[in-house]
């Protein structure tokens, strides 16, 4: 096998695992979801991601302070990635995985349009098309005017235009700013807000669903590193759509935790969405070198604060 194609295979095979635990994630984040809120959850899975993140930040060897070299991109990024958190951990508390995975992947299509505005890109009309095509998926799973859309589909949406904006700006700002600065400022800011908001709903939790909180983190930071060894290894074109064979990890722990059966709409509008993505990440590598190419190989939403860490040292160098 030439060495291209072994490097691919196993940049896929890691990818495939990282997207199977992010997968995990999220089913532990639904099921605490049935007891307790959305910050409550937020505010101790990123708390008990310190200990983890203090692993990566004394490997961290860089020269610098935490002072950030563009404040106003990265409290935009900030804002972004914990209103991210927030609202996926919401949605996926109230409606079914596959629905919100459906609504989720809709991130890179408002990457491609978000990198007008804030990277300079210009899109042409294939990548319009998909767009279109990705939006034209989202309007099948909400179904508006058919079926009612509830907050958690609100949230769902919030989740993905706060994913986009945070991916857009990483790649604005990621070769200025330190890994430590990029996954720091979220955290802190997580707790510190979560913090104000969760005695309004806050619930005593046992020592066993404390354990799965931390399992929550300890998911996250292994996902985070099977990620960067995927990019590490294959080309961005090959890794970056096997993020959507997280739509048939829902389909699964759907049906064998919580009962759970996809609709037709919801399978058809996400075959859309995932259709339109993996049409940009192709097209991308087609025309060469981009500035928001590399944004794609970022999860479809940020809510796993160590994996912040593995974006961020992944966007420091090309894919392509």
């Amino acid at each position: 096998m030439p060495d291209t194609a072994r490097s691919n295979l196993r940049g896929t095979i890691l990818a495939l695992l990282a997207f199977a635990t992010f997968s995990t994630h999220d089913v532990v984040v639904k099921s605490l979801g049935g007891f307790y809120s959305a910050p409550q959850i937020l505010f101790f899975s990123v708390l008990l991601s310190f200990p983890l993140a203090t692993l990566m930040l004394v490997r961290d060897r860089t020269a610098g302070n935490l002072r950030p070299v563009h404040p106003w991109w990265s409290a935009l990024r900030t804002a972004a990635s914990v209103a991210t958190g927030l609202s996926a951990f919401y949605a996926f508390s109230v409606l079914p995985m596959a629905q919100v995975y459906a609504i989720l992947f809709a991130a890179p299509l408002l990457v491609t349009i978000l990198s007008i505005p804030i990277l300079g890109e210009r899109v042409g009309r294939h990548r319009w098309f998909a767009i279109a095509l990705g939006m034209l998926g989202v309007l099948v799973v909400l179904r508006p005017g058919v079926t009612p859309i509830g907050a958690g589909h609100l949230a769902a949406l919030v989740a993905a235009v706060g994913s986009a904006t945070a991916s857009v700006v990483v790649r604005k700002i990621g070769n200025d700013e330190r890994s430590v600065v990029l996954m720091l400022y979220p955290m802190m800011a997580s707790v510190v807000l979560m913090g104000l908001i969760m005695p309004v709903s806050y619930t005593p939790m046992p020592v066993t669903h404390l354990g799965m909180l931390a399992v929550i983190s300890a998911l996250s930071f292994v996902a985070g590193l099977l990620l960067i060894g995927a990019y590490r290894s294959g080309d961005a074109a090959v890794v970056a759509p096997m993020q959507y064979s997280q739509i048939l990890w829902a389909v699964l722990y759907g049906a064998l935790f919580f009962g759970e059966s996809p609709g037709i709409f919801t399978l058809i509008g996400a075959g859309l969405v995932i259709a339109s993505g993996v049409y940009i990440v192709l097209r991308e590598s087609i025309r060469g070198p981009s500035r928001n190419q590399p944004v794609q190989k970022m999860r479809s939403r940020q809510d796993s604060w160590l994996s912040m860490r593995a974006v961020a040292r992944a966007t420091r160098r090309p894919v392509v």
